[in-house]
């Protein structure tokens, strides 16, 4: 991988996972000396591997993902003769950087957000193995020549979005001084250079104060219409979501023609405009350069402003490290009085076990169609050049108030219906 390639941040991508197929049942009969008439013994298959994501502190970036974008888990074996279960498939296991959300990209929804360092979370179960035709013995039936099918899964296409885990988000407009403020009060090294997008991916550092600590990270800069794709601002204003205040830096000293007073304002817009929430999020004004002499008659004006918010500005020189003490103190004392936000709560599960038991019954064209998840599931399991697998289907169907229904939706004898694709003439 190139100099490059390593430097590059990468905090959105889609990847396809799929869970394990179950293995499927075994049809078998002993064969043993002196034992004319053994009977059945075939096993079941195993179990499909699940999917799980883990949260890796070792990575910052999901790169990786740029390189494999399809992710199985191991399929479960098929069962064999003398009652052997078929071996249960390996759970893939996917690491990706702490503070990372996975998406289901057909619904939006949310399937975990890995939080936690170290935390795994399991999103695709794996397939139940079927049974072997051991398992469909009956005082009535003593040779099954059928098994079941392992369960089938499908494959998803999710999102990976990750959101910076930062106590403190550093927000400003580009050559603000962010990067070099970060470098400042904390151990934190970006690179640092007078022009825009200096910062290309977020910097985090870790700030000691006051005996306390806390983590900041530096947003690269944002300019007027961030929230709609300019520049990089859309890109990273994620970055900020999970932060529990936030410090804007301005620069005060206005050499670049710039008015201090309106980036503040334009900054307070652009948050707005992404998020209404993401605006009201408690927030300190670091008024930046003061050691330039432009700055002084600035300062005043932004703080009177920033007043009718009701936030605080404190005069600081990054490059002289004038007033950052008293800055980091006041950050401190905010800090101790925010709570710590959680992870995301509205977790669901892709594939849910119990998920697959639905059906629905339609009249389309003088046909009664039925369709659903349950359906494919029983039509898969089925072999339809069998007589007693065509036979246990029936019963299943009647298990599961398939044939009920098409009775009350007004089916009669010789009504043609189709399951799944398959036709058949009711009879009741």
């Amino acid at each position: 991988m190139s100099d490059k390639e390593d430097d590059m941040f990468v905090d959105e991508v889609r990847i396809k996972i799929k869970a394990g197929d179950g293995g499927n049942g075994c049809v078998s009969f002993r064969r043993e000396k002196y034992v004319p008439r053994g009977g059945p013994d075939g096993g079941d298959g195993g179990r499909g591997g699940d999917v799980a994501f883990r949260a890796d502190p070792s990575m910052r970036t999901l790169l990786d993902f740029r390189y494999r974008r399809s992710y199985r888990a191991g399929a479960g074996g098929n069962g064999a003769a003398r009652q052997m279960r078929g071996k249960d498939g390996d759970t893939l296991t996917i690491d990706v950087p702490p503070g990372t959300l996975v998406r289901d990209t057909d619904t939006g929804r949310v399937i975990a957000d890995l939080y936690h360092t170290g935390e795994v979370k399991t999103v695709l179960t794996g397939g139940h193995g079927g049974k072997g035709n051991a398992r469909f013995a009956t005082s009535t039936r003593r040779a099954p020549r059928f098994a079941q099918m392992g369960q089938k899964r499908r494959e998803y296409e999710v999102v990976l979005e990750l959101k910076t885990i930062a106590d403190v988000g550093l927000v400003g407009f580009p050559n603000a001084g962010k990067s070099t403020l970060l470098s400042v009060i904390s151990r934190a090294r970006p690179k640092v250079a007078d022009y825009p997008f200096t910062t290309l991916s977020p910097n985090l550092g870790v700030v000691a104060a006051d005996g306390d600590s806390f983590v900041a990270a530096d947003i690269p800069g944002l300019i007027e219409g961030s929230h709609e794709g300019a520049g990089l601002g859309l890109q990273f204003l994620r970055h900020i979501e999970r932060t529990r205040m936030l410090l804007h830096v301005v620069d005060v000293s206005g050499i670049e023609g710039r008015d201090p007073v309106r980036d503040f304002d334009m900054i307070i817009a652009e948050l707005t405009r992404y998020s209404a929430e993401l605006a009201k999020r408690p927030q300190i004004v670091a008024a930046n350069k003061t050691d330039l002499p432009e700055a002084q008659a600035n300062i005043g004006r932004l703080s009177d402003h920033a007043a009718l918010r009701e936030i605080e500005v404190y005069p600081v020189s990054a490059a002289t490290g004038e007033g950052v003490k008293e800055l980091l103190r006041a950050v401190s004392r905010m800090l101790s009085s925010l709570p710590v936000p959680g992870p995301y709560q509205r977790e669901i599960e892709v594939d849910a076990p119990g998920q697959d038991e639905t059906f629905e019954v339609a009249r389309e064209d003088g046909r009664f169609v039925v369709t659903g998840a349950l359906v494919d599931r029983v039509l898969y399991e089925t072999n339809a050049f069998d007589d007693e697998s065509m036979r246990h289907f029936q019963q299943r169907l009647n298990d599961y108030g398939i044939i009920a229904k098409l009775r009350d939706m007004g089916a009669k004898d010789g009504d043609t219906v189709d399951l799944g694709g398959w036709e058949f003439d009711f009879i009741d």
